[in-house]
């Protein structure tokens, strides 16, 4: 395993589920993850392709800021980055394992 698929495998960093990411899924083959801020379009790319073994068609990328919170203990939530990633027809990524 050379220094490249290392980084790969450190790209994704979990999958993103509500209900807008659930309504994605059902509606278009796609899956939404939260992703490092540095990831590429190409380096997520090839990560899913290669950690799940499917095919991708499209990845959006999309950099979430973070809330600003108020009251007691005031201050500001991390921004991250959001990944919606379109499978080609016939792929799947299951979850669950069954």
């Amino acid at each position: 395993m050379n220094v490249r698929d290392e980084k790969l495998y450190q790209v994704i960093l979990a999958p993103h589920v509500s209900e807008k990411s659930t309504m994605v899924a059902d509606k278009g083959n796609q899956v939404v993850f939260r992703v490092r801020e540095d990831a590429t379009k190409p380096e997520i790319k090839g990560a899913i392709e290669k950690l799940f073994e499917v095919e991708v068609d499209t990845v959006k990328v999309i950099n979430v800021r973070g809330k600003m919170k108020y009251g007691k203990h005031p201050g500001k939530r991390v921004n991250w980055k959001k990944a919606y990633v379109r499978l080609k027809p016939g792929h799947d990524i299951d979850f669950m394992g069954a």
